[in-house]
Formats: C-alpha cells, sequence, structure tokens
C-alpha cells in the first residue's frame, strides 16, 4: 500500500471506524480512500483543463461554479466527494451491525452496496481517464 493510502488508514479511517476490527477497519477503508482518491483526482484534473487547457466542465451545476469561482468549485466536488465516501462507510457500518446476516433483505442489501460502489467507483474511473486524455491532448 501507497505512503498515502497508509497514512489515510492511519489518520481519518481509524477515526471513522471507532472499535472495529482492523480486518474490517482495512476492508472498509480502502474502497472509501478509493472514492476519495478518484474523486480528487477529478476535482484536480477538472480545474487544471478549465484554467489553463480551456476545457469545458460537462456537468451544468459544476460549470456554472467552476467559471465564476474555482475556490467554491473546490469545496463544493471535495465536499460531495467526502459525502459520497462517508455515506459508503454509514451504509456498511449498518450493514453490518444487522443481527440476522443469513435474511434475504441482508444479502440483497448488501449485494447492492458493492454493486453501488463498484458502479461509482468505475463512473470516477472514467471520468478520470477522460479527463487525462482531455489534458494530454
Amino acid at each position: 500500500m501507497s505512503i498515502l493510502g497508509s497514512l489515510f488508514i492511519n489518520t481519518y479511517a481509524k477515526s471513522v471506524f471507532i472499535g472495529e476490527s482492523d480486518h474490517m477497519l482495512k476492508t472498509q477503508a480502502i474502497p472509501t480512500f478509493l472514492l476519495i482518491l478518484m474523486g480528487t483526482i477529478d476535482c484536480l484534473t477538472t480545474v487544471i483543463g478549465v484554467v489553463y487547457s480551456g476545457a469545458k466542465e460537462l456537468n451544468p451545476f459544476m460549470a456554472g461554479i467552476v467559471s465564476t469561482n474555482i475556490g467554491a468549485f473546490l469545496a463544493v466536488k471535495i465536499a460531495a466527494t467526502i459525502l459520497i465516501a462517508s455515506t459508503y462507510i454509514l451504509a456498511n457500518k449498518t450493514l453490518i451491525k444487522t443481527p440476522n446476516k443469513t435474511s434475504k433483505s441482508f444479502k440483497y442489501s448488501s449485494k447492492f452496496l458493492k454493486i453501488a460502489y463498484a458502479g461509482i467507483l468505475t463512473f470516477m474511473i472514467i471520468v478520470v481517464a477522460n479527463n487525462l486524455l482531455i489534458l494530454l491532448a
């Protein structure tokens, strides 16, 4: 694991996952770290593209913000990224506390959470790849 990943687990993750085992900490912290990392890279590549390369933000809400106030764009984008990652953490913690882990609702909820996470991460990877391609072109 990278130094940044280890730093994340040792600071942020341990404060969020208080009372969790180390295995649980790592299995929840790594996906959260990846979401925050991809969101941050998306944010930075968007700002670099808009400011230095003449690129345009495709999200109409965020385009209005990035074209008028870069600081506000950074705040909204990073806050949204942390909110999404925190939602994943809370959903996972709630699911883990379920007493009956053999029920259909637990299995469906667990599968839904994993699919939703994979979908969000896949989307973020595509967005970052697109941003990098635009910057390199």
